[in-house]
């Protein structure tokens, strides 16, 4: 047996067996939400899979900034997230990070995500749009 993080694993012919949650372990982790309409609503059908879960993250962290008062002057709330920091939650690469923001980007993609550019290095802000408010324009 092997004790990783505070839980047991047993580990049997290269497979993991990963024990039940006692009443006080299931709610002792926070868990990122993904909301079902990037699942099912067909305007949402092209996004990957990953970047469904980056925007999650950016979801998750758009709480956290309007709980720190991140509020431009126009009264919306953005975030900062590097690219670096998305690489890490991720676990993905560089160009995969690059490519996710892309696909959520406004100027290059679906348009759940607009970002602003500070540059000198700084990561940019980030404005984390209404995915359940939207309009769907007529070409």
């Amino acid at each position: 047996m092997e004790t990783t993080n505070n839980t047991t694993q047993t580990k049997t012919a290269g497979k993991v067996e990963f024990n039940n949650f006692s009443p006080f372990q299931s709610e002792q982790y926070v868990f990122l939400m993904l909301p079902i309409a990037l699942m099912k609503d067909k305007v949402f059908s092209t996004l990957s899979d990953s970047a469904k879960i980056l925007y999650s993250l950016l979801l998750n962290r758009l709480s956290l900034s309007r709980k720190n008062n991140w509020v431009d002057e126009d009264g919306d709330v953005f975030i900062i997230y590097s690219v670096s920091e998305i690489e890490q939650d991720l676990g993905c690469s560089h160009p995969t990070a690059i490519k996710l923001l892309k696909e959520l980007d406004v100027k290059t993609g679906i348009g759940l995500i607009e970002r602003k550019r500070r540059g000198l290095g700084m990561p940019d802000i980030i404005y984390v749009k209404n995915f359940a408010d939207y309009h769907v324009s007529k070409m």
